[in-house]
């Protein structure tokens, strides 16, 4: 290969054409004066997609996250959610320092918080106890290597936490992923959450941005707090534009993604010393016996294929438009090599 192929992230991926044309000729104002009419057209696009009433276009998937939380808790609340969720993981612990809370992490097999799991969280109320006030779920889930949640254990985790008196968030930053696995709308795996977030520059290739979905009330609520939190901008309809043409142009290709996992799981599965889960979605994990993890990945950089150290003893890849089947082949070899390469020489 005369490239590096880079499977750390589908966040890597570079916007199309067609987004960069669309970027260049966007109809824009000024957003804070909600004026940015490209802006107002996707919220409303993706807020109806998603079941919603409004939505809120965020430069981040975290921003949205955090905005979410603080909508939906006072400071001393707790909120459930995985114990390897991304609001745990990479936040830098943002619930607790702008939103005062901090996560009850439970510890699941897929990455799903199951109404059984809701349910026994459930604590007698006390003055001396903080409460929990938010769910969490997040769908795919990406530490649990892409996972995919189904409607009906999506659907029975809201009930539950409705039933119990909290609001539900959905971090839905590959969604879209999710809905494609499953051959599933998108409304379907977050009917009855309070929000939920999607994001646009992950596989569906825009440059940037994440949409925040809920009703208009919080919505309102959502737009003080991301101006609070310095996300006011102004003509964003140059990167509206481009998340207009990734919604309407780049989510049935997702599938593609999936399949090149599948056959880059096939072939690292004969890797020395690993073992390699089929996945959901487009991303791929694989975990060692042994702590080789980074002496793998420089090795695998050597031959040119970028991968993310995820712990000493595992590795992720990611796949997206940007890299083709055959690339996503020829990484799957260059892994057997490096692990063979690397525990021989142990």
């Amino acid at each position: 290969m005369n490239r590096t192929i880079d499977l750390r992230s589908d966040t890597v991926t570079q916007p199309t054409e067609a987004m960069r044309k669309a970027m260049a000729e966007a109809d824009v104002g000024d957003d804070v004066f909600g004026e940015d009419r490209t802006a107002v057209r996707l919220q409303e696009r993706v807020a109806s997609t998603l079941g919603f009433e409004a939505a809120i276009f965020m430069p981040t998937g975290v921003m949205s996250n955090e905005v979410a939380i603080r909508l939906w808790t006072r400071p001393g609340d707790e909120v459930l959610c995985d114990a390897h969720s991304h609001v745990v993981d990479y936040e830098l612990s943002g619930m607790a320092a702008l939103s005062g809370v901090m996560p009850r992490p439970v510890v699941t097999g897929r990455g799903h918080v199951t109404a059984r799991d809701v349910e026994t969280a459930r604590r007698p109320r006390s003055y001396y106890r903080s409460e929990v006030t938010l769910l969490i779920l997040e769908n795919t889930h990406n530490l649990a290597g892409g996972t995919v949640t189904t409607a009906a254990d999506m659907q029975a985790s809201i009930t539950m936490a409705h039933e119990l008196g909290l609001k539900v968030h959905v971090d839905g930053a590959r969604l879209w992923n999710a809905a494609i696995a499953l051959g599933c709308d998108l409304k379907e795996l977050v009917q009855g959450a309070d929000s939920a977030m999607v994001t646009l520059s992950k596989g569906l290739c825009a440059p940037v941005g994440s949409i925040l979905c809920s009703n208009r009330a919080a919505i309102e609520s959502a737009r003080r707090i991301r101006k609070q939190l310095g996300g006011g901008m102004r003509q964003i309809g140059h990167l509206a534009a481009a998340g207009l043409v990734a919604v309407e142009t780049m989510v049935a290709r997702l599938a593609e993604d999936h399949a090149k996992a599948q056959r880059l799981a096939e072939i690292t599965s004969g890797a020395r010393g690993a073992s390699v889960v089929r996945p959901d979605t487009n991303i791929l994990f694989v975990n060692f016996d042994s702590p080789v993890a980074q002496r793998v990945g420089d090795h695998l950089q050597a031959s040119g294929v970028r991968a993310s150290v995820m712990t000493e003893s595992a590795l992720r890849f990611v796949t997206h438009r940007d890299v083709s089947l055959a690339e996503c082949e020829f990484a799957g070899s260059a892994l057997v090599e490096a692990a063979g390469a690397v525990i021989e020489a142990l």
